[in-house]
């Protein structure tokens, strides 16, 4: 395939400064790494707080952001045996691990300590061609439109993780707190498929006409109008819900989830917002038997189960397309909480 010498990219110097839209050089794929032609390339809340510096995770100088990147090989390094040019993939979160460590050998290896992050600690997917390491890029089977599977890569990994994590049975209620969102919008599917009886926690019309009457949620709570943990426990016959997956990018949400998780239920905590904490009466918790835990993105075999869901038409994620060169304008939809569903971005605008 023909290569560019030169790309299309969105690139920041440092935190919080000026995101450029401009020409930079193809990278060249290294001896086990795959360059992709990103076609879409989801945006994600991680991207937002990778440019405003919320996390105390250093990035890459220069930067080009973008972890949900779908696209086809057009280049493969030499020990590369199992990707070929023409083959469908994704460049997701997790761009490269060591493959020794314990986190490694046991699958963990999102908790490798030497991670690669994609639009983090390396370049990721807001440019037109991406290098991701073959052992870590999503494969895609042909045939699956990558605008649509783009948002898969990292939301929907990352729900699914979370409710494989929650240990809710086919059945049992689980909150999804952001149900609205990018992340929360594919949990509620994901969770539907699973099995589960959903309850949806966000607030807007708009939001709520999706999840009840778009993605087939039970219940709706408005958390700008609605108590919260009232309403989730009268909908429950006053038990709550199984198991709570707390989606949200504000810290209320995160002191508020154990007091209406079910005796024997797992609050997971998923979104990342800046400098937040979560606590819970510890009483309440030890009697009631409740489980708090984190849940970070999964590792490749969650991927290609998610994937593989998607694939089967259990999974519809609610999109928009617009161009790579809005990015900021997307950064400001975000911040606004006016996005319902994905933003997914066109590579060739």
């Amino acid at each position: 395939m023909s290569i560019p010498a030169e790309q299309y990219a969105q690139i920041f110097k440092s935190n919080n400064a000026p995101i450029e839209y401009k020409k930079v050089p193809v990278p060249k794929p290294g001896p086990d790494e795959v360059l992709v032609n990103v076609k879409y390339t989801g945006v994600c809340h991680t991207d937002l707080h990778a440019w405003k510096g919320d996390w105390p995770l250093a990035i890459k100088p220069n930067l080009i952001g973008g972890h949900e990147g779908a696209g086809v090989v057009v280049a493969v390094g030499e020990l590369v045996e199992d990707v070929k040019v023409g083959d469908h993939a994704g460049i997701k979160w997790l761009n490269g691990s060591c493959g020794h460590c314990e986190f490694c050998m046991a699958s963990d290896e999102p908790l490798c300590e030497k991670a690669l992050l994609s639009g983090y600690t390396v370049d990721g997917t807001f440019q037109q061609y991406a290098i991701g390491k073959a052992a870590h890029v999503a494969r895609i089977p042909k045939g699956l439109p990558l605008d649509a599977v783009a948002p898969i890569l990292c939301a929907g990994v990352t729900v699914y993780k979370a409710l494989k994590e929650s240990q809710a049975h086919a059945g049992q209620t689980v909150a999804i707190v952001g149900a609205g969102g990018g992340l929360g919008s594919l949990a509620v599917q994901y969770a539907k498929a699973m099995g589960f009886r959903v309850i949806a926690v966000d607030s807007g019309s708009e939001k709520q006409d999706m999840c009840l009457n778009t993605l087939g949620a039970e219940e709706f709570v408005d958390f700008a109008k609605d108590d919260v943990v009232a309403k989730v426990k009268s909908v429950t016959g006053g038990l709550g819900a199984h198991a709570v997956i707390l989606l949200a990018v504000s810290e209320k949400p995160f002191q508020q989830a154990a007091e209406y998780c079910r005796s024997r239920g797992s609050v997971v905590c998923v979104g990342l917002p800046a400098n937040a904490r979560i606590s819970a009466e510890v009483f309440s918790l030890v009697l009631r038997m409740v489980n708090i835990k984190g849940s970070y993105v999964g590792n490749r075999l969650d991927t290609q189960e998610a994937i593989d869901f998607f694939a089967r038409g259990l999974i519809k994620a609610p999109f928009k397309v617009g161009k790579l060169s809005e990015l900021t304008q997307v950064f400001k939809l975000m911040e606004e909480n006016k996005i319902a569903g994905r933003y997914v971005l066109d590579t060739s605008k």
